[in-house]
Formats: structure tokens, C-alpha cells, sequence
């Protein structure tokens, strides 16, 4: 069954790699994000309606930084890529560290006025 999302959601041009958590397997790849959810680009359907621990390993950081998380899939359907799937899932509580990122990532990424110096 297919939802329509009502949630606003932010494309990103380059790709995060999304880990399981349990594992330290590559899941896929971060899609788009929301305070709300996510979607993850992967080589595999995934089971709707499980929850997944998932791991987001942000790079450029002297140390490793890790944002941690759980999420239930929604829906999982092919891409247009072929080999390739697109699943959407939900955060019933994302925590802080992942708010801001989806802060830092919207800040980022919008298009904002200049500010011209006279």
C-alpha cells in the first residue's frame, strides 16, 4: 500500500552512506531527508514495516562522527536506475544529533537572498 507523504522533504545532490547499525553493513544511500523521515537508496527492497537501527557516518571529522538512529520502513519500490531501490521511512523520535543535521543540511542547501554591502 503507497502512502502519499505529506511531509516536505530535501534532495540532497550528493549522497550520505546510511549503515546498519547492528552490523556495520553499507545499507544504501541517503535519498532525501526530513525531521520526519528519510529515503534510502539501496541495492535491495527492504521489509516494509520493520525498524531498522541505523548508523549515518559523517565524514570530514578528525574522529569518526556517528549519528545513530532508529527508523521504520513505509515502502520500498525499484528506481528508475535499474539494480537499484528507493525506501521511505519514518522517525518517531529522531534525536538531536540527527534534528541537526537535517537543520544544517536545509541551511545549506536553500537558496537565500544575497545580502549586497552598499
Amino acid at each position: 500500500m503507497h502512502i502519499q507523504r505529506s511531509i516536505e522533504r530535501h534532495q540532497l545532490p550528493y549522497y550520505l552512506k546510511v549503515f546498519n547499525r547492528i552490523t556495520d553493513k553499507p545499507m544504501g544511500y541517503l535519498g532525501n531527508v526530513s525531521l520526519d523521515g528519510l529515503l534510502l537508496i539501496s541495492q535491495l527492497p527492504l521489509l516494509v514495516g520493520a525498524r531498522f537501527d541505523m548508523r549515518l557516518k559523517i565524514p570530514g571529522h578528525d574522529t569518526p562522527r556517528y549519528i545513530d538512529f532508529s527508523a521504520t520502513c513505509q515502502w520500498s519500490c525499484e528506481d528508475v536506475t535499474p539494480g537499484y531501490y528507493d525506501s521511505g521511512f519514518s522517525l518517531l523520535a529522531p534525536p538531536a544529533d540527527y534534528v541537526e543535521m537535517v537543520d544544517a543540511l536545509r541551511h545549506y542547501f536553500s537558496f537565500r537572498p544575497l545580502v549586497t554591502v552598499i
